[in-house]
């Protein structure tokens, strides 16, 4: 893939003493399809808050096996998932669905904390762009995909458009609106000389991020007839930032989730924006989704997801998809097996287009000694919470009394040919906007790579060795990590990957 280059243009405006920011750039660009689930909502506020990363070019309401509007007629429909049809029942018309104006009501908060936002990053996109990107795709049941609707068409669009730049589309819910514009294209064109050409660009242009297969439609149709289609399928990781987390997370990051640090660091006093976000026992409860508990303290001091406390974090497993598009310096977007933010991904023995985090994605985790499915994803928790629950403060607070990323670089760069059982110098550095000082951990990712090196960290020098192994082949890879973490509160962590190519 194509590395994505950010370029900024300073205008000075005539009339006016004051510099604008424009941002002259080609950045990743992304769709996002939602059911509308307690944890899209949450999802949701977090993604506005790293919406100056990437360019978002729609917002579609869509539906999947635990949500779905009926047809209105009354209906009924039996879900194709066995897990929903144990839980739910069969002959439904609808199923907890929380409507289609939920995305708009959260952009209207949104707006309000706006213009702070812009003090800490002048890209962040304007209320009214984002609010012009909304629209209603395929909701009215599970995995319906028999009818063009708002939302298919503009991803049809944007798959068809003369951009070059790659579409990520986000399935937080099933892939069924997804499907339709994908059926849509093969409907128009199929019988056109120009077919395969087409089908190849589309190919090549979209990637399909989905959470699990909340419906049907990729197994059905996505897969058998687009099968060049790159997926990252997360199945796997994303629990550890969905309800179960207790289960998942291990104890040393579980305090970045808890109330105590989300109430004071993220929910309570940072805008009207924040007030929206679901937490245990916060009083809250979804529209449409009668079943919804977690509002009410008293209902969910135990469960069998484990004990919770006020402002517990509930679920944000949609998540890892957009922050796939975060550049924190891991360089995953480029290759999904490297891992980062939002999991890390073997390809398939099956199909060299999908990755997928089982067992073959594994990560040690060092508080268990074994191989876990759920640590390349829950290894950032501490670093991802703390650079949410700055991004919350950017909503209320000035440029000077926020804290803001470092930058991390390593002199001798980041692809380094080197020998087998050769010896390499490492000396990172680094700039902080605030003027914090930075502290450095560098480490080997071994289960990134092909093995393990062997790495110290000289505190007083400021250099790193790093030992390749005497048994290195040529052309294995050994990943390093740069990890850099400021003083500032809260403390913000961006990295440098450093991959030594065995000569």
């Amino acid at each position: 893939m194509k590395k994505i280059g950010f370029y900024l243009l300073l205008i000075n405006v005539g009339f006016s003493s004051t510099t604008y920011a424009q941002t002259v750039s080609e950045k990743l660009r992304t769709i996002v399809t939602t059911d509308g689930e307690i944890d899209d909502v949450d999802t949701f506020i977090r993604f506005l808050l790293y919406t100056n990363e990437f360019e978002t070019q729609g917002l579609v309401y869509s539906s999947s096996m635990w949500h779905w509007k009926g047809d209105g007629k009354g209906t009924p429909f039996t879900s194709e998932m066995e897990m929903t049809r144990n839980i739910y029942g069969e002959n439904l018309t609808d199923l907890r669905w929380p409507g289609t104006q939920w995305i708009e009501k959260l952009l209207a908060e949104y707006a309000k904390v706006h213009p702070n936002l812009l003090l800490h990053d002048k890209d962040y996109p304007s209320p009214e762009n984002l609010l012009s990107l909304v629209r209603v795709g395929n909701i009215d049941f599970e995995g319906e995909m028999e009818k063009r609707t708002e939302g298919s068409k503009l991803i049809a669009e944007k798959l068809l458009d003369d951009d070059e730049r790659e579409i990520f589309l986000q399935a937080w819910g099933g892939t069924n609106t997804i499907a339709r514009a994908l059926k849509s294209i093969e409907e128009d064109y199929s019988k056109s000389k120009d077919w395969e050409t087409i089908k190849d660009k589309v190919s090549k242009k979209a990637i399909i991020y989905t959470i699990m297969d909340q419906d049907a439609t990729y197994q059905k149709y996505i897969g058998p007839n687009w099968p060049k289609i790159r997926v990252f399928y997360n199945a796997n990781q994303f629990w550890c930032f969905a309800y179960p987390w207790k289960m998942v997370v291990p104890k040393s990051q579980q305090p970045y989730l808890e109330g105590t640090f989300m109430g004071p660091n993220i929910i309570n006093n940072h805008g009207p924006l924040f007030e929206k976000y679901y937490s245990y026992g916060d009083g809250q409860k979804q529209e449409g989704d009668p079943n919804h508990f977690e509002g009410d303290i008293s209902k969910i001091t135990q469960t069998e997801r484990g004990s919770f406390s006020k402002y517990d974090f509930i679920s944000e497993g949609d998540s890892p998809a957009f922050l796939h598009l975060v550049d924190v310096g891991l360089a995953n977007y480029e290759d999904p097996s490297r891992g980062g933010w939002s999991g890390r991904f073997e390809q398939s023995v099956d199909n060299s287009y999908r990755y997928e985090d089982g067992e073959a994605a594994s990560d040690l985790n060092p508080e268990t000694g074994k191989m876990d499915t759920s640590y390349p994803q829950t290894r950032w928790i501490k670093a991802m919470q703390l650079d949410f629950a700055a991004r919350a403060d950017w909503a209320v607070k000035s440029f000077a009394d926020a804290n803001h990323a470092p930058e991390i670089k390593v002199f001798e760069g980041t692809s380094i040919k080197a020998k087998a059982g050769e010896k390499i110098t490492l000396n990172p550095t680094y700039s902080d906007p605030d003027g914090h000082k930075v502290w450095f951990a560098v480490w080997p990712y071994a289960e990134a790579g092909d093995g393990t090196a062997d790495v110290t960290y000289d505190d007083e020098k400021g250099l790193a060795t790093v030992q390749l192994p005497e048994t290195a082949k040529a052309g294995e890879e050994y990943h390093i990590i740069v990890e850099g973490s400021d003083t500032g509160f809260p403390s913000l962590t961006r990295y440098k990957r450093v991959i030594f190519t065995i000569k």
